[in-house]
């Protein structure tokens, strides 16, 4: 099963939060996706979806600016 991938870079709170929770909706529950922001305000937004949401934050990573996550659908 191949990785759902986002490029979420130059959106601002709460876009990045809004786009990751739809795309979320629309997945099975086993598959994963991986998205990338630039805002560092997702470092907390992110987490704070996923305890809504229940998901699983599998990997965190931070490179260049660019956070990226990689959330699995529960």
């Amino acid at each position: 099963m191949a990785d759902i991938m986002m490029s979420l870079r130059g959106l601002k709170c709460p876009l990045p939060a809004l786009r990751a929770r739809k795309a979320l909706t629309g997945m099975k529950s086993g598959e994963v996706l991986s998205i990338e922001c630039t805002d560092p305000l997702t470092a907390i937004d992110i987490p704070n979806l996923l305890r809504q949401t229940g998901d699983i934050l599998e990997d965190k990573a931070e490179a260049g600016g660019i956070l990226t996550f990689r959330i699995r659908k529960k």
